[in-house]
């Protein structure tokens, strides 16, 4: 997943100084892109990219309704592949992640690093504890409008699809996040992206590449779907009274059906590689928490922007109600407008 967000304080003094460090350092690093674009020194591809950027984050205002400030309006190399680097741990028979609490963004479900090192000795010491830890890079966060954020050298790694849905993805967090709620802000972010990227392509008279960008996007869905649904697998086995041994065996047998429907689910996507480097890692329960958040909602905004006709001022103002909504409520709701479990099948409908 591509989007993380900054964590601006905490009771650890270190961590606290390396997050204000890396940010200091990318917002020394921005240059604004109408600036890059009259130098002529500039290598044409990188200007090429950025018109198109310039292009994108117009349209993502005029037309989606998305923050009209100073963000992606400058450009910075930080001269690494990734912004930061996630760590997310769970405890080894738990699904549900170990969360860290922070001013702005309230609690998440993972701690950010802009070096990767400091991010593996973390990760590394968790695992001392009995944790089962993730790592991953990502190639764009957003200060939810706390700073006039930068297009990354990260995020041009990407198509024009791509780089147009990351932009409306981290606009649409400045646009709306509840704090505390991972779940609810990254699937709303994730829902916005999409939609704002089929949007894109009719504005750009590019029709007849949706199809394409549509069977990505049910590829994910797949993908995110067979996240959820051994997710919550796993919570039923742990839940159950066995002893440690068994609960070792059975949460490999379930990670090991879910690389084997992937397997299966993949024979009818031909030579697309989709999710084959995620599925070659040693999986454990924190993969599954870095995927699931993004997803777990997004048919529930889908339902509801068919609900508001797809009128996306009504739709929003329709998320802000939800927003406003106790957690419980809220997710009650959105799980209401999906028509059920965004998970799939009840849990009860699962055997251990």
């Amino acid at each position: 997943m591509a989007s993380a967000l900054l964590l601006s304080g905490c009771s650890n003094l270190g961590y606290y100084a390396q997050a204000v460090r890396g940010q200091m350092s990318l917002m020394w690093k921005r240059e604004p892109i109408e600036e890059i674009l009259q130098d002529k020194s500039v290598d044409p591809d990188l200007r090429s990219q950025l018109r198109r950027v310039v292009e994108i984050r117009d349209y993502a205002s005029a037309s989606l309704g998305l923050p009209d400030n100073g963000s992606y309006r400058s450009y910075a190399d930080l001269g690494r592949p990734y912004v930061v680097w996630n760590v997310f741990a769970t405890p080894e028979f738990s699904v549900d992640p170990v969360t860290w609490c922070f001013v702005v963004v309230g609690c998440v479900s993972y701690r950010g690093y802009f070096d990767e090192d400091n991010a593996q000795r973390f990760a590394a010491r968790l695992q001392t504890e009995g944790k089962d830890v993730y790592v991953g890079g990502v190639t764009a966060y957003s200060t939810l409008g706390k700073f006039n954020d930068p297009v990354l050298n990260t995020m041009l790694y990407w198509d024009d699809d791509r780089l147009a849905g990351l932009i409306f993805h981290e606009l649409a967090h400045q646009l709306l996040y509840v704090k505390g709620d991972t779940d609810f802000s990254e699937s709303f972010a994730s829902f916005v992206e999409e939609e704002g990227v089929r949007r894109w392509l009719i504005a750009e008279r590019r029709a007849e590449d949706i199809p394409g960008y549509e069977a990505s996007r049910e590829r994910l869905e797949a993908f995110g779907d067979l996240v959820v649904r051994t997710r919550e697998r796993l919570r039923i086995i742990y839940s159950a009274d066995y002893s440690d041994g068994e609960l070792r065996e059975r949460k490999r047998r379930a990670f090991e059906d879910m690389r084997q429907e992937y397997q299966d689910m993949r024979k009818a996507w031909g030579d697309v590689l989709a999710f084959d480097a995620w599925f070659d890692r040693d999986l454990n329960n924190a993969h599954l928490a870095s995927v699931a958040a993004y997803r777990r909602f997004v048919p529930s905004f889908a339902a509801l922007l068919e609900r508001e006709d797809g009128d996306l001022e009504a739709f929003y103002a329709a998320v802000r109600e939800i927003a406003d909504m106790a957690e419980p409520d809220r997710h009650s709701l959105l799980v209401e407008l999906a028509g059920g479990s965004p998970a799939g099948p009840e849990p009860t409908t699962r055997r251990p």
